[in-house]
């Protein structure tokens, strides 16, 4: 298994990272927001889905939409944050040396995809919520509280997001799912 990125996919990346930051920190609070969207969403996307899409010898490879982009900044404007600033695309198809190659997926493997990046924001929240108790920083509230927020939204039964495709798949995972991460999100109102 070849984990690589195309530089659309770099520069996707890092335009996305930048205007989540920046809608959720504005200019004086970009930094600290640019680190929680590094960790936070990157590895959702990153670590989540496109790794076990390439697990199973799928394409994966992420892609920024532009109008969610620009969703996000003018929501922000309004204190409420609507952000869709792309996905990691995922094609059964990969290209080999000299032709193509169609990978078969189950049902269960396209819904361990989808489950992925929720659960590593779950994995982070859960992390990041134990670090505020050893270390009381703000961020690491922040930072569990967006990781779990990221977690429920995409785990919302509806296309084409997370949450349609692990129901597709198994309702007790989607449960366990959304129950750890509103657990996670509860808890980080109260501390």
């Amino acid at each position: 298994m070849a984990f690589s990125f195309s530089g659309t996919e770099v520069r996707d990346l890092i335009i996305s990272s930048a205007v989540l930051a920046f809608a959720l920190g504005g200019i004086d609070g970009f930094l600290p927001a640019l680190l929680i969207v590094v960790v936070v969403f990157l590895s959702h996307e990153i670590l989540g889905h496109k790794l076990v899409a390439q697990y199973y010898g799928c394409f994966a490879e992420y892609r920024m939409w532009p109008m969610g982009l620009l969703l996000a900044l003018v929501t922000s404007f309004f204190g409420v944050i609507f952000a869709a600033p792309g996905a990691v695309y995922i094609s059964p198809m990969t290209k080999k040396q000299f032709a193509f190659s169609v990978v078969h997926l189950t049902r269960r493997e396209y819904g361990l995809i989808s489950i992925a990046g929720p659960a590593v924001n779950i994995a982070l929240g859960i992390g990041l919520l134990a670090a505020s108790f050893v270390w009381p920083i703000g961020l690491f509230v922040i930072g569990a509280r967006f990781s779990a927020f990221l977690a429920i939204f995409n785990l919302l039964p509806v296309p084409p997001l997370d949450g349609q495709k692990v129901m597709a798949w198994s309702r007790w995972a989607w449960i366990g799912s959304i129950a750890a991460a509103a657990t996670i999100y509860i808890a980080t109102v109260f501390i």
